[in-house]
């Protein structure tokens, strides 16, 4: 068997960990009917309150995840601890997230039913295990770019 990679075939293995395409991210932007937003937060300033607001005012299903305002709801949705207690099928956890706090979250993740389709990790996030992990049972994962801006990029008003 030849190598993996070759000068005339992609390489497969580098091809999931490479940032997707225009054309991809549509697509991954046109199946997506419910986000997880977790960080989520109550201060419109924030990124993890504007940008779930737009996504939701764009026609998502947003689903506000953070221990610290449970019992409020958020973009019509009530505000839940965790992803274990989403109690709907999820097709995108968008994370608000530092990265030294990622990999906490890696069994939440893993024992979702179904599995997201895909993490998405907001601008400034990056972990390489975490990632790794998740696209081992899986899960695709965008790191460092924001689901806003990508958005509002790919389909302007």
């Amino acid at each position: 068997m030849g190598p993996p990679c070759a000068p005339t075939r992609p390489c497969r293995r580098l091809a999931r960990v490479q940032s997707p395409t225009d054309s991809e991210l549509r697509d991954l932007f046109a199946a997506t009917r419910t986000i997880a937003i977790l960080g989520a937060n109550t201060e419109p300033g924030k990124p993890a309150y504007y940008v779930p607001q737009y996504l939701a005012a764009h026609g998502f299903q947003v689903h506000p995840v953070n221990p610290n305002f449970v019992g409020r709801s958020l973009f019509g949705h009530p505000v839940v601890a965790s992803l274990d207690e989403l109690d709907t099928a999820i097709d995108v956890v968008d994370v608000f997230r530092r990265s030294d706090a990622l990999m906490a979250h890696v069994p939440e993740i893993l024992a979702m039913h179904p599995l997201p389709k895909l993490v998405w990790l907001q601008l400034g996030i990056r972990h390489a295990e975490f990632a790794r992990t998740l696209r081992g049972a899986g899960i695709r994962v965008i790191q460092d770019r924001c689901t806003l801006a990508e958005h509002r990029r790919l389909f302007p008003a």
